[in-house]
């Protein structure tokens, strides 16, 4: 089959189409014919020698899919060959055909499009384990979404929104993207590069802080995320952008506080963990959303679509900061 592969670590550029073995589906697992697939920053590491993968996963980068059922494991009951699917996987997304556990794989609605169904299960369940899984974000308090126009930080405002969150407070880069996550449900978005956003929080929330946090910056927001914890409050770490070191921390602050700081992430963790939160993604957003398009309370925001054979041309553009949602891949043939 054809994949993207990569020559040897580093940049965009060593990305290529090139020829992998076609993958086998165990047991439970099944056999898609890809569609689409999306990009995801994981990908941008595992590209440069930076991100190890699950022991047992794929080479191939890529963890969430859209495409048509091809085969299927021989203990697999809910699939079968011929139906639209999409999914999470450990990895090797970016091919012809991926192997998915039949776990970690969702029937695609008709109102959904293979590229937006490509879109959903990386960004939502990230979001989704962030807020309520481990953040437990509850109705009327108030959360600060960092990196608020990347997919999981718009995944994280509707969430957020739909659960009842009070006021729901988000940086970004641009006023482009300060506009765009206000119209999808953020109380407050702040330009990081023209404002202090630890000083609009505090006073937008009296002083007294957010409940809750979700950080992918790390380093140099660490001090401010602290500042604007309110008592009680619970900061989860997805990713850290910024870099991993803080130099001096006074620890006091966390028992005076009684904070809670928990890093998370979705890739490593058991496939039983992840079927739960496949099992309240496609209750909660797909069932009740996404297959309902009249509906239009949660929205999947794709912001550019490339055609596989100019990924190097993609993963810049992920890489530059532009994006406003995800970014999509089709699969084509005979390329």
């Amino acid at each position: 089959m054809r994949a993207v592969l990569v020559k040897s670590p580093g940049d965009a550029s060593q990305l290529y189409l090139g020829e992998h073995e076609k993958p086998v589906p165990k047991d439970h697992e099944v056999l898609v014919k890809v569609k689409c697939f999306a990009l995801n920053r994981m990908d941008l590491l595992q590209r440069e020698g930076k991100y190890p993968v699950p022991p047992g996963a794929s080479p191939i980068l890529g963890v969430e899919v859209s495409g048509v059922v091809e085969s299927v494991g021989k203990e697999v009951t809910n699939f079968q060959p011929g139906q639209a699917v999409f999914g999470l996987m450990p990895g090797g997304g970016y091919a012809q055909y991926a192997v998915l556990h039949e776990a970690l794989t969702m029937h695609k609605p008709d109102a959904l499009s293979f590229e937006q169904a490509a879109a959903i299960p990386e960004t939502w369940f990230t979001a989704y384990q962030a807020l309520f899984f481990v953040g437990q974000l509850k109705k009327g308090q108030d959360v600060l979404i960092h990196a608020g126009a990347s997919g999981v930080g718009i995944a994280a405002i509707q969430l957020a929104k739909d659960a009842g969150a009070h006021r729901i407070f988000v940086t970004v880069g641009s006023e482009e993207k300060a506009k765009f996550c206000e119209s999808i449900g953020a109380t407050k978005a702040i330009n990081y590069k023209t404002e202090n956003w630890s000083d609009l929080v505090l006073k937008e929330t009296s002083k007294k802080g957010v409940n809750l946090v979700i950080d992918f910056i790390g380093k140099d927001y660490w001090n401010q995320n602290i500042d604007v914890l309110g008592l009680d409050g619970h900061m989860v770490i997805l990713a850290f952008m910024s870099g991993t070191l803080i130099e001096k921390f006074d620890i006091s602050v966390m028992l005076r506080k009684r904070l809670k700081i928990e890093g998370s992430n979705l890739r490593a963790r058991s496939v039983d963990y992840q079927a739960k939160l496949r099992d309240a993604i496609y209750q909660h957003a797909v069932s009740n959303h996404f297959a309902k398009p009249e509906d239009g309370s949660l929205k999947v925001f794709i912001d550019k679509v490339f055609n596989w054979q100019d990924i190097v041309d993609a993963h810049q553009y992920l890489e530059s900061n532009q994006s406003m949602g995800k970014i999509v891949i089709q699969v084509t043939e005979n390329q």
